[in-house]
């Protein structure tokens, strides 16, 4: 794993250590002094890890260095994380109960022993310390560099240049690409100056194959003056760039003369005519670097164009003028085509058996030539010790990650490729594991963030996207998901049965195993992660016993379709728990009261668990709860438990089978930013404290044939709302009257679906100034919108409704 990892994770523990400083716990406990040495030592040692990753390719003492101090900076995150979770006075703050109060009075009382605790704790922390020191003392014979805030550019890793040649009759499958890349060469519009089209997808794509099949075509040749071919890749330096493009204009060397004189030559070469310009394999994300570079490109007869490829959704938004061309994978059938051709000599070696064989090689390459093409060339070379090109190209979009990107992506290895994974989880993933620094911001924001980051980066498919353009979901491309598991090393396991030895320093465990006699599971005391698939054989309760005794350390543990009727109490003692999925247990009847011990729990799926019956008494304790995906045949909090749920952020209420939502409590959510009830066929009202949630962004309702929501105050009161979807609500007439006091100020998303009695949207809607996005759909009986709205509104789709029309 690439130690820009350790350095993110030592980031995130001094962040721990510093804060400790500042909590009265430090005098308490008499630590302070220690706590002092060791921000010290992190701060130093944090100021060489970037020198020792760049070293520790060659260098095997740097290497067991690097992961001798991983190891500690690892062991001191569990003991912070240890002293928070004791006598937090946060906690102590937010739960304001009695419960938690006597708590941490027993624990300073004398009958408790105080003096012992807090010798045992001080001796952990120092032992710690002197450890870290000696690490420290360590990194003198190694001679690294300080440099605290630099990521390194592994120099053999960057891409070769590129150039335009190409041999048609070797491509397959581009002709449609080809096509309409030269229709929007020839169609733009000369009333452009330049006109930039960007072709945009993932490494190995072939985006560079097809621009070459149209550069080279006879129409653009014809249709341009001059043409020239540039590889930008790492560097968008202007001066780099104009003097790679006056070379190729005319062949001649200009990189002796400075930036001045470059430029006074290419406005010679591009005055009066019409050029095209390919920039192959952007990466730079500046766009006052391109701004710059498009100033000098402007001296020309309008219709000029420039082509830009790149990975990178964030490069084709700065540069383009028009849509960008998102170039997709190949079909099987083309697939297949270019893995036989490359696989075999001829027709004649396409035996039956191998062909079969070759479409399932196919599948796993989602489309993506170059690694159809290695594949198929590994098997014509009849030999597996040629090593695959597709990832050591793919890691190049990995290289040029942000360093807090590296372990978010790394970590994606975790989860399962092939089927769609919700946007939230992989933000709850990556917060339960420290990987996100909020600053001034929420962390489910900042986590936002780092998902688009990475979807612009095209690590993720098949991406589903709301009317109110959030991202629902992805899948992660198999290419992907085998990129992230090389580069997270033994800090990921994605176990199966065949796996011979298990590295005692795998932190997070993907189980595949059929097989449950697997000790070495249970002997991994370092785990912070642990999905288990099961496949065949169900799990027992001793299992899930000796998983709470030997995995003290478990951030996240991810159990699905759990047979068992109840979990044994053991499972509270899992004290760092932050994520718990139990969802598809459709056996599960109760939760044992210990899981309302888990004040750092953060998210708990219950999804599909149909059988359920309540959450536990006192699950208000679960003071540290964001994310909560819940089924169950009833909902019977105290007001209490609500008043401490005041971290709640997001809630689902799935399939439940309940008639009413608690009418006291709810108000008490005041954190709550999504609510999100769906499949709840016997739901029949909204309570009036609904009105009463000041964060509430979200409120999408779906499929709840007995939801009325005439009935009350309606939607009245929702003073933040921005996104409204209803949907499936057969005794949905008109929008409730309730949504014009202070939604009309707020709300900008608004879907109605498959609401057979629908009939009208309502003239005071046009007070809705912010209104962006207006969805009506598969609403049989709806006739009238007020016509202003078609103008007042960005975008209107109203379909399947034969009563009015369609509107797109």
């Amino acid at each position: 794993m690439a130690e820009t990892f350790l350095f993110s994770i030592t980031e995130g523990v001094l962040c721990k250590v510093s804060s400790l400083l500042l909590e009265e716990i430090s005098p308490a406990w008499n630590i302070k002094p220690e706590v002092r040495k060791l921000e010290n030592t992190l701060s130093t040692i944090k100021a060489v890890i970037l020198d020792a990753d760049e070293q520790r390719s060659k260098n095997y003492e740097v290497r067991d260095w690097l992961e001798k101090l991983k190891d500690a900076i690892y062991d001191i995150d569990d003991i912070l994380d240890d002293l928070f979770t004791k006598v937090s006075p946060r906690d102590a703050q937010i739960c304001s109960g009695i419960f938690i109060l006597n708590k941490v009075r027993r624990f300073f009382s004398v009958s408790n022993n105080p003096i012992v605790r807090r010798f045992k704790i001080g001796q952990r922390v120092k032992r710690l310390r002197e450890r870290l020191d000696e690490i420290a003392e360590d990194r003198k014979k190694f001679h690294f560099t300080e440099q605290p805030n630099l990521i390194p550019v592994v120099e053999d890793k960057v891409r070769e240049q590129t150039h335009s040649f190409v041999r048609a009759s070797d491509i397959i499958g581009r002709d449609n690409d080809k096509e309409l890349i030269i229709q929007l060469l020839l169609s733009c519009s000369d009333e452009e100056v330049v006109s930039v089209i960007p072709i945009v997808g993932i490494g190995g794509l072939g985006k560079t194959t097809v621009v070459k099949l149209v550069y080279n075509d006879d129409r653009v040749i014809q249709n341009f003056d001059l043409g020239m071919w540039i590889s930008v890749s790492e560097d968008l330096s202007v001066g780099k760039v104009v003097e790679k493009i006056l070379k190729s204009a005319t062949g001649e060397d200009f990189s002796h003369l400075d930036l001045d004189q470059m430029q006074s030559i290419l406005a010679d070469v591009l005055k009066d005519k019409r050029y095209l310009l390919v920039l192959d394999d952007v990466w730079n994300e500046d766009r006052n670097k391109w701004m710059d570079l498009r100033e000098l490109l402007m001296n020309c007869r309008s219709g000029s164009k420039i082509i830009v490829t790149t990975r990178s959704k964030t490069v084709a938004t700065i540069t383009s003028t028009v849509s960008p061309y998102n170039l997709c994978g190949l079909s099987d059938d083309d697939s297949l085509s270019l893995f036989l051709k490359c696989a075999f000599r001829g027709p004649e070696d396409w035996l039956p058996n191998l062909v079969v064989i070759a479409k399932e090689i196919v599948k796993k390459c989602g489309g993506v030539p170059l690694a159809v093409k290695t594949l198929g060339s590994l098997l014509y070379k009849n030999t597996d010790e040629q090593e695959c090109d597709i990832l050591p190209l793919l890691r190049l979009s990995y290289e040029r990650l942000p360093s807090y990107l590296k372990q978010c992506f790394a970590y994606c290895s975790m989860l399962p490729k092939g089927l769609e994974i919700p946007r939230e989880v992989f933000i709850n993933l990556w917060i339960a594991q420290g990987f996100i620094q909020p600053g001034n911001r929420q962390l489910d924001d900042v986590g936002n963030q780092y998902f688009n980051e990475l979807l612009s980066r095209f690590c993720f498919q098949d991406v589903m996207e709301a009317f109110d353009g959030e991202i629902l979901g992805c899948k992660i491309h198999n290419l992907v998901h085998d990129l992230a598991r090389s580069v997270a090393g033994h800090e990921c396991l994605n176990m199966k049965s065949d796996t011979k030895t298990i590295s005692n320093r795998v932190r997070h465990l993907y189980f595949h195993a059929e097989d449950l006699s697997r000790k070495e599971l249970l002997v991994l005391k370092k785990v912070r992660s642990l999905r288990y698939a099961f496949t065949s054989k169900p799990i027992d309760t001793n299992f899930i016993k000796a998983i709470t005794l030997k995995l003290r350390r478990v951030r996240v543990l991810i159990l699905n379709s759990l047979e068992l009727e109840e979990l044994p109490s053991s499972i509270g003692d899992l004290k760092q728990l932050k994520y718990l999925d139990l969802s598809h247990s459709g056996n599960i009847k109760s939760l044992p009261k210990s899981v309302c011990k888990l004040v750092n729990l953060q998210t708990l799926n219950l999804i599909n668990c149909e059988k359920l019956h309540d959450l536990p008494g006192s699950f208000g304790n679960c003071i540290s709860i964001r994310t909560l995906y819940l089924t169950c045949q009833e909902l019977s909090l105290r007001k209490k438990d609500y008043q401490r749920l005041n971290s709640l952020q997001f809630l689902l209420l799935y399939k439940c089978d309940f008639v009413r939502l608690p009418s006291d409590g709810l108000e008490h959510l005041t954190s709550l930013r999504v609510l999100r009830i769906y499949d709840c066929p016997r739901l029949a009202s909204l309570p009036n404290s609904i009105r009463n949630l000041p964060a509430l962004e979200k409120l999408w309702i779906w499929n709840c044939e007995e939801l009325d929501l005439s009935e009350g105050d309606g939607l009245q009161g929702l003073q933040g709302l921005q996104s409204l979807l209803l949907m499936g609500i057969p005794k949905l007439i008109d929008l409730p009257v309730g949504l014009m006091e202070n939604v009309a100020k707020t709300l900008k998303f608004l879907r109605i679906a498959n609401c057979v009695n629908f009939t009208a949207l309502p003239e005071w809607l046009l007070s809705f100034t912010l209104l962006q996005r207006l969805y009506v759909e598969d609403c049989p009986v709806f006739s009238y919108l007020p016509e202003v709205l078609l103008s007042q509104i960005a975008k209107v789709h109203i379909t399947g409704c034969p009563n009015f029309g369609e509107i797109c």
